[in-house]
């Protein structure tokens, strides 16, 4: 990104769901995104419930702690589509494990006739991990334990914090917390600032000539060496 482009808009994006496959009746149950520009948080962000019009199994619920009470009071996943397709705009969805999600979405919108999310949008960040780091864990809570983020608010797993913490660790898997970190920042006039160099204080040059008597010393050290090369 150069210096007159605008910084790039990403939806960092999580779902929660009854169960492992969309195909065998299961259903969202939550939709958590948050908006990251120029790979930080804008503060922007989309969490819905999602009522799915069936029962919650135990081992689903365990996961993510949303029981079928709770979720019977809340909006059919028609009802939220519309809040959910402008908040992510067009933008690159960032996941982790994108198919699970990306499969999940799209069942839900092929089921109220709304056209699919083409799943070339999707940066996969499980995918990322594994090419940076072969042969190590990639799940989010691994990658979190990696660079030192801090889990402790995570009881149960919840799509909007799980978005908070993968927005960190995309970020780190970008390059760090300061992508595009330049030490000579261009000022309007388009010179390098150099502002924080030019007010270290002046200190007066160090004088390298040898004394007299070091070189008395010198003369000293090598009148005791036998036969060096540099006197042949």
């Amino acid at each position: 990104m150069t210096a007159n482009e605008p910084a790039k808009r990403e939806i960092v994006l999580d779902t929660e769901t009854t169960g492992l496959d969309p195909a065998a009746g299961h259903r969202i149950v939550e939709v958590g995104c948050v908006e990251i520009i120029g790979l930080v948080p804008s503060g922007e962000d989309f969490r819905r419930y999602v009522n799915p019009e069936r029962d919650m199994p135990a081992e689903a619920e365990a996961i993510h702690g949303l029981s079928g009470d709770f979720l019977a009071g809340q909006p059919l996943f028609a009802e939220i589509a519309d809040e959910f397709l402008d908040f992510i705009g067009d933008a690159p969805l960032v996941i982790h494990n994108a198919g699970f999600d990306m499969k999940f979405l799209n069942a839900e919108l092929t089921r109220i006739g709304r056209p699919a999310l083409d799943p070339a949008r999707a940066v996969d960040t499980a995918a990322m991990a594994r090419r940076r780091y072969p042969g190590s864990q990639a799940s989010l809570d691994a990658l979190c334990r990696r660079y030192e983020i801090d889990t402790s608010a995570r009881g149960f797993h919840g799509a909007l914090l799980d978005c908070q913490l993968l927005a960190e660790v995309y970020m780190e898997l970008r390059g760090g917390r300061q992508p595009g970190f330049n030490l000579a920042k261009a000022t309007a006039g388009g010179h390098a600032d150099k502002g924080r160099a030019d007010a270290r204080p002046q200190r007066p040059k160090r004088p390298h000539a040898p004394s007299e008597e070091e070189r008395r010393a010198h003369e000293a050290l090598l009148s005791r060496l036998e036969d060096p090369v540099w006197r042949r």
